[in-house]
């Protein structure tokens, strides 16, 4: 699973989507939502921390968990630990992001759960839940045996990628979602908020577009010792 090109380049480039990506969500929510806030009268403040925590934590952090092994020059056993990690707070804050959500819609008296976005969020964290923990038994503790690692791995790498890839377009849908609701509501379709909200989601998607290719391109020769090499 190559694409007969150096991944390193490509790393570069998601790392600056990435930074690009969280810029323009946290910028959207601070400029033109209001700001954040866990508890707040004005309840529009709680749902603005849902997409600055789901592409921040599930998709930025989640993106570079995929990538850390090639864009990370160390050793593999720390590589590893990398990407468990990062995984790890991208599932846990795409957890609080999705309860953001839903405490949204309590608090305000919205129905929870009616659109292809939700249905699909709900999807995105219970198969990236169920990716991480297989991952955790059988790669790092306590550790299938090296046949089964070597037998487990190339489905592990892509049922990883289909996550994150269908992650990245519920994501879009999200921003597609919420963009319409306030342009329903009077919002410029052609204003400032507009655009930017749109120009996030194009820079998500590429984003994802790059971790993927990153994921497929071909990585740094792995030193003698390694018996198996991980996405």
């Amino acid at each position: 699973m190559a694409l007969g090109v150096p991944a390193l380049p490509l790393t570069y480039v998601a790392h600056v989507l990435a930074l690009v990506a969280s810029i323009l969500v946290v910028l959207w929510v601070l400029n033109f939502r209001g700001g954040l806030a866990w508890d707040s009268d004005n309840k529009a403040l709680i749902f603005n921390l849902h997409p600055v925590l789901i592409v921040i934590g599930l998709l930025v952090l989640g993106g570079e968990a995929i990538i850390s092994y090639k864009a990370l020059p160390l050793k593999k056993e720390v590589k590893k630990l990398i990407h468990l990690v990062f995984h790890a707070i991208a599932l846990i804050l795409g957890i609080v992001g999705i309860y953001t959500a839903f405490k949204y819609h309590n608090e305000s008296g919205i129905a929870n759960l009616y659109s292809l976005h939700s249905w699909l969020g709900i999807g995105v964290i219970v198969l990236y839940g169920i990716q991480w923990i297989y991952g955790f038994v059988i790669f790092f503790f306590p550790g299938g045996t090296p046949d089964i690692r070597r037998a487990s791995l190339p489905w592990h790498a892509l049922f990883g990628l289909f996550v994150f890839v269908l992650a990245v377009g519920t994501a879009a849908l999200g921003f597609l979602e919420k963009l319409t609701f306030l342009e329903n509501s009077g919002l410029d379709k052609y204003g400032s908020e507009a655009l930017l909200v749109n120009f996030t989601a194009i820079i998500t998607v590429l984003f994802g577009a790059f971790v993927v290719l990153s994921a497929l391109a071909d990585a740094p020769p792995a030193p003698a010792a390694d018996d198996y090499e991980a996405i």
